[in-house]
């Protein structure tokens, strides 16, 4: 490493920091013990009030100082010491002659670098501890005043950084078996951590781990070999969920478990360190303490509960951690002598300490982007450098010159850390357990009331409720009335009416008594105008009728045309021919068959012409077996023939057919209509291609009711396979796909619903691209009638096993959901029946081992649709949406994702209050033979 300043000026050194705040403080040492009589008198509580008294008057004394700190986030600069360990027995014997390469003025807090006899580097750091310097003073000046931060609630880290076998393990980790004198930092932090703590309100938990190759071990559990970290997106914490977590009542159960980590750790012997550590050890240090002064009083008792409840704090609970970090040394190959796997491991210790070089040296210069995730151990040290933690870092260096080169790259990266600005800020959070124990008693109290407010309430609404009462029942006794004399009034009006009609039809028969019998005879003046009327309106649809049957007859001759033009040159011809040729009589037949109704309706104009003799009429007349003029037309319009097997008479199928042909129809789409009527024979053969080339008419209302009447032949199952092969399927899938009215869609949309019925068609319709065009229809679609159709036609092949991965690649299962926003009872009942068919057809495959991993509907998002409708007004949309809930539920890899959902509590609902047996049945079963959703209940207390 290079590009470390040199003779850089130490910012408020000598007289102490806190918090980043240079200031000079007062020293004030904390008493190690009590008075003897206060001892022998005092409770295990009022020692832990002592220790908490001592902490708030404690201060720094060492040289890295303190200041006054508040809550808010203040700036921290890491704070670097230096340490010289003196030299071993082997620098003794190859240095002798040369000089050591180091120089300290520990007064100053300088450090000079020999280049050579006359020239040398100068470097300042926050505090420079000699080879002669006790572990006790390397604890006071470097980690003490992050362990009282800690205390105070905030993150600290304290880490070593060196060449390999500089006494960086020894500074930190040294237990003091031998030598209570040598014991390191962690010892030492964590004998004043238990001394300024209550165990009977505050706790303290320990984690030990190693970073070895890129890996996080834990030192505790050695079968727990790859924790992986964990990052809070909102605040960028890290932390370790996987690791192991030991709570720390004494001193002597730390070391036991340093011991442990300790044995566990990787070591191996090389050139320069017998015993070379191969991983970094991370000690993890968890303090929550409480904090006095800041509980809150109890209301006052004549206070409003409700209101009282906004007024409690929870008492506050200030959490600190502390990270030790004993880094693994950086070495050079050619003087380690590494080889092997001892090589891999000295790359694996280079590069994560290379990574965490960057990420000084980007903090350093203020680089807008740090590289923390290029190694495990910048992303553990995330809250270290740049975070909110204060930081003290030792950096240890050996005194040999053969080692200049590591040296000098050393206090390079001690003079970069420097400087590194930090953040600080306090960790508090509330103690809801201690608060929930107090809100108890109000508790009760606000029960008392809410039933107090609640029988108020009752009577209040059965007040209301008797005056309401009151109200409707006299205003149905004033209705009721009212209503009787307005049926006396109609009654009374109904026989003045009938008595003047009766009137009026005597004067009328002595009217026609004079005028119309002279001598005996019938005069012809009274009744010639109205019977020549009916004859002329008779001859009129007679005329019709003819023109009718020409036109049919005409059109025979074109299709008798185009049969000829189809039929093969080669004799005995196929069995297409034969059928064509039977079509073709039939059609003769029919055409008799009109021949004779118009005969007949000409007999029946014949005998009206005879009614209307003057003679026989009145003879009719006078015997009350006959009827009038305008009588015997009705009755001739509205009698069928007698030759009515299969159609209506011809009259009636003037009167019917026309009419709805002039208003609905062009007359091309009528002859149509009357020839599907008058040959029934081959309505589905030559009346489909007809039908299907109406589908294309410029006309929109030839083009609607052509779709109409496809739609309805749909409707009827036998003859949805002839319409298929006719090319009907694919006729309304063009229509569906080419325009835009929004009847004609609607129409199409119903039709393909009734064919998607039909399973055979079903996979027609998906080879078709059918799917897509219904999700396509669906989302331009507003009317709640053309969305009810397109539903019906999803639901349809939802229930088919084949095409479930088909609806969802082309938007099926997504346009039943999107369809859902149109919220009408009609449309959501079939978006539900689609739902309940998929989740069906999901369950059964499951079963059969054909399928596997979460359901489709629960990866579209379906879940939170189907919980909010579990419980719907609708019964129809209620059943399906609970059926769909209990289908997916027996899936096991689905229970995880229902519970979150809150899909558990509608299944237990279903289970107890569902109308049907069968679903209650089916919930029920579904809820015993998951275990997933038994140890929830469980959890939950729920009995079924």
């Amino acid at each position: 490493m290079d590009g470390c300043s040199k003779g850089q000026v130490v910012v408020g050194g000598g007289s102490g920091y806190r918090n980043g705040v240079h200031k000079a403080t007062v020293k004030v040492d904390r008493p190690l013990s009590a008075p003897s009589n206060l001892r022998a008198s005092s409770s295990f509580k009022s020692k832990c009030l002592l220790r908490r008294a001592a902490a708030v008057r404690r201060g720094s004394h060492s040289s890295f100082g303190g200041a006054a700190k508040d809550d808010d986030s203040v700036s921290g600069r890491v704070r670097v010491a230096i340490r010289l360990r003196p030299r071993n027995d082997e620098e003794l014997m190859a240095d002798a002659d040369f000089a050591d390469c180091v120089e300290l003025q520990p007064e100053l807090k300088r450090l000079k670098l020999r280049k050579n006899n006359w020239d040398s580097d100068t470097y300042e750091f926050d505090e420079v501890l000699t080879e002669f310097a006790s572990q006790k003073r390397v604890y006071e000046v470097v980690a003490k005043p992050v362990v009282e931060s800690v205390l105070d609630g905030y993150n600290g880290t304290v880490m070593a950084y060196g060449q390999t076998g500089t006494g960086k393990t020894y500074t930190l980790g040294r237990l003091g078996d031998e030598d209570s004198s040598a014991r390191g930092i962690m010892v030492r932090a964590m004998e004043d951590i238990l001394a300024d703590i209550c165990l009977e309100t505050d706790s303290i938990s320990v984690s030990y781990l190693q970073l070895y190759m890129e890996t996080i071990q834990d030192l505790l559990n050695p079968a727990n070999n790859n924790i992986a970290i964990v990052e809070d997106p909102k605040t960028g914490d890290v932390s370790l969920p996987g690791a192991t977590l030991v709570e720390i009542r004494d001193q002597q159960s730390f070391l036991e478990l340093l011991r442990l980590g300790e044995a566990h750790r990787f070591a191996a012997n090389t050139k320069l360190n017998t015993e070379s550590s191969r991983s970094h050890a991370i000690l993890m240090v968890h303090v929550k303490k409480s904090v006095l002064g800041r509980e809150t009083a109890f209301p006052n008792e004549n206070a409003d509960p409700y209101d009282s409840v906004n007024n409690y704090k929870p008492p506050v609970i200030r959490t600190g951690k502390l990270v030790l970090v004993d880094l693994a040394g950086s070495e050079r190959i050619h003087k380690s002598g590494s080889e092997g796997h001892t090589l891999e491991e000295a790359k694996s210790i280079n590069l994560s300490l290379s990574a965490l070089g960057k990420c000084i040296n980007a903090l350093a210069e203020n680089s807008s982007h740090v590289p923390v995730r290029d190694s495990k151990l910048t992303r553990l040290l995330r809250d270290s450098f740049g975070g909110t933690a204060r930081t003290s870092l030792i950096v240890t260096i050996g005194p040999s010159p053969r080692h200049r080169a590591e040296t000098t790259s050393t206090i390079c990266f001690g003079q970069r850390a420097m400087k590194v600005e930090n953040m600080l800020k306090i960790k508090e959070e509330f103690d809801y357990k201690s608060l929930s124990r107090r809100l108890e008693m109000q508790l009760d109290k606000l029960i008392v009331e809410n039933e107090r407010r609640q029988k108020a309430f009752e009577d209040e609404i059965e007040r209301i409720t008797l005056e309401s009462q009151s109200c409707i029942s006299e205003a149905e006794r004033k209705f009721a009335e009212a209503l009787e004399r307005e049926r006396v009034n109609c009654q009374m009006d109904y026989m003045e009416s009938i008595k003047k009609l009766e009137e009026k039809w005597v004067l009328n028969q002595q009217k026609h008594g004079e005028n119309g019998v002279i001598n005996g005879t019938y005069s012809k003046e009274g009744h010639v105008g109205s019977v020549s009327d009916e004859v002329s309106e008779v001859k009129m649809l007679l005329q019709n009728e003819i023109n009718l049957r020409k036109a049919a007859e005409e059109e025979i001759n074109i299709l008798r045309n185009q049969l000829a033009g189809f039929m093969p040159s080669e004799a005995g011809g196929d069995a297409d021919t034969v059928k064509l040729q039977r079509l073709l009589e039939d059609e003769t037949r029919q055409k008799k068959r009109l021949e004779e109704e118009v005969m007949i309706l000409k007999s029946q104009l014949s005998q009206l012409a005879f009614e209307a003799d003057p003679t026989r009429r009145l003879d009719r007349s006078r015997s009350g077996n006959g009827f009038t003029g305008v009588d015997y037309l009705s009755h001739v319009r509205h009698s069928p023939l007698k030759d009515n097997g299969q159609r209506s008479s011809i009259t009636n199928l003037h009167e019917q057919g026309i009419t709805g042909a002039v208003q609905s129809l062009s007359f091309r789409s009528y002859l149509n209509h009357k020839f599907l009527i008058l040959f029934p024979s081959i309505k589905l053969t030559v009346g489909l291609q007809k039908i299907f080339s109406l589908l294309e008419s410029e006309d929109p209302n030839v083009r609607i009711h052509a779709v109409k009447v496809v739609a309805n032949l749909a409707a009827e199952e036998a003859n949805q396979e002839r319409i298929v092969e006719a090319g009907g399927l694919t006729s309304l899938l063009m229509l569906l796909r080419s325009w835009e009215d929004e009847t004609v869609r609607r129409v199409a949309a119903g039709a393909i619903a009734n064919l998607a019925m039909n399973e055979a068609n079903q996979e027609f319709i998906m080879t078709q691209g059918g799917i897509s065009l219904l999700a396509m229809t669906a989302a331009d679609a507003e009317d709640p009638q053309t969305l009810r159709m397109v539903a019906g036609a999803i639901a349809n092949l939802c229930g088919n096993d084949k095409l479930q991965m088909s609806l969802r690649s082309e938007g099926g299962i997504k346009a039943l959901l999107q369809m859902a926003r149109c919220r009408h009872p009609d449309v959501l009942s079939q978006v539900a029946r689609g739902i309940a068919n998929f989740a069906k057809c999901e369950s059964r495959a499951c079963t059969h081992g054909t399928k596997a991993g979460r359901s489709i509907l629960i990866e579209d998002g379906a879940l939170p649709w189907i919980v909010q409708n579990a419980n719907n007004e609708a019964s129809l949309i209620r059943r399906h949406t609970e059926l769909a809930l209990c289908h997916l539920a027996q899936h096991e890899v689905n229970a995880k994702d229902m519970i979150s959902g809150g899909a558990l509590w509608e299944l237990v609902r279903i289970s107890r209050d569902c109308s049907r047996e069968d679903i209650r049945t089916l919930a029920r079963r579904t809820l015993t033979s998951s275990s997933v959703f038994q140890s929830e209940l469980q959890r939950l207390r729920i009995d079924l």
